[in-house]
Formats: structure tokens, C-alpha cells, sequence
């Protein structure tokens, strides 16, 4: 049975900080928690995923993001940002998708291939003829659903978290 014709996504707004802070913080514990120390865990989060720090974003007309419904419950986010491209995209017109999670009991269920395809859309309508984003080279079930959405990797970068230097992916795709 499919679920996605109960779901919605819309951009979010200065009102939607504090949901925001709650899905945030909560996919990415539930995301990498397992793979990560207590304190490098939490040296990230309270860095990224505070209240202030987001409506700092949602404050930033080149950072958007996107919330994904299920009826009124929010199940998913994705945020994209304008010109922050790697030096191996300068010549393209690029737009990163920085983050596209959904709840782990969504998983499967649709809602990120309609974060991806919100995010690919609005690429499109903005003009970009490429997308981009880092993924952490141990996450093989993402890494298969941006293949799988057509993305290919060009190279990798350093991401820190907490003090725990490691490494993403770069993957990239034409609009």
C-alpha cells in the first residue's frame, strides 16, 4: 500500500523554528548515534541544531527548507543552500541539498524520494543545472538512494563531528 498520496511538503517559515529544531536533532541522533561517542554526538548538536542557529537560516533568503507531512505530523525535513559549492562545481550553476532526513518509522515509506524530488524541483525552477550534497561514506543506505536517484560521486570531503574528523562523499546530478 502506498503512502504517498497522504503526504505534503511545504517550505518552511520563521514559525516552524522550533519543529524544526525537534526533527533536526532527532533524525540525526536516530541516524548516526550508533556509530558516534556520546559527546562528539552532542559537541555537533548543540553547535547545529539550536534554536537560534535556525532562525539565523530561516532568516537566510540562500538556505531553504522543506517540511514533509503525513496528514499534520511532521515526518521529514530537507534544507538546501545556494552558493556554498565545492571548488570542483564553481563552474556550474550548483545547489546543495545540505540535509534531507525523514522519521525512521517513515523509512521506506516514500518520504524522502518526495523531500528529493521537492529539492529537485525547486533546483529546476530556480535555474540550477546541477545538484550536490555530502554524504557520510559509512551510510550505505543513503549513499543507495541518491545512486539510486541518479546522483554520482566526484570526490570527498572532511566533516567533523564533535572532534572526530570524517569523511563525505560528494555526489552530484544534472537537472
Amino acid at each position: 500500500m502506498s503512502h504517498a498520496q497522504s503526504y505534503k511538503t511545504r517550505l518552511a517559515t520563521m514559525e516552524d523554528a522550533t519543529t524544526l529544531l525537534e526533527i533536526g536533532a532527532k533524525t540525526f541522533r536516530d541516524t548516526f548515534s550508533s556509530y558516534n561517542t556520546p559527546e562528539n554526538m552532542n559537541m555537533y548538536l548543540e553547535k547545529t541544531f539550536t534554536l537560534d542557529q535556525l532562525k539565523n537560516e530561516l532568516n537566510d533568503p540562500s538556505i531553504i527548507y522543506l517540511l514533509a507531512y503525513d496528514k499534520n505530523v511532521v515526518v521529514g525535513y530537507a534544507k538546501l543552500i545556494e552558493g556554498q559549492n565545492p571548488s570542483s562545481l564553481k563552474t556550474s550553476k550548483a545547489i546543495e541539498i545540505e540535509r534531507i532526513y525523514s522519521l525512521q518509522e517513515y523509512f521506506g515509506r516514500k518520504v524522502g524520494q518526495m523531500l528529493m524530488q521537492t529539492c529537485l524541483d525547486i533546483g529546476r525552477q530556480r535555474g540550477y543545472e546541477m545538484v550536490w550534497l555530502g554524504v557520510w561514506e559509512h551510510n550505505p543506505r543513503a549513499i543507495a538512494f541518491y545512486e539510486k536517484n541518479g546522483f554520482e560521486t566526484f570526490g570527498s570531503h572532511p566533516f567533523l563531528l564533535g572532534d572526530d574528523l570524517q569523511s563525505d562523499l560528494l555526489m552530484k546530478k544534472k537537472l
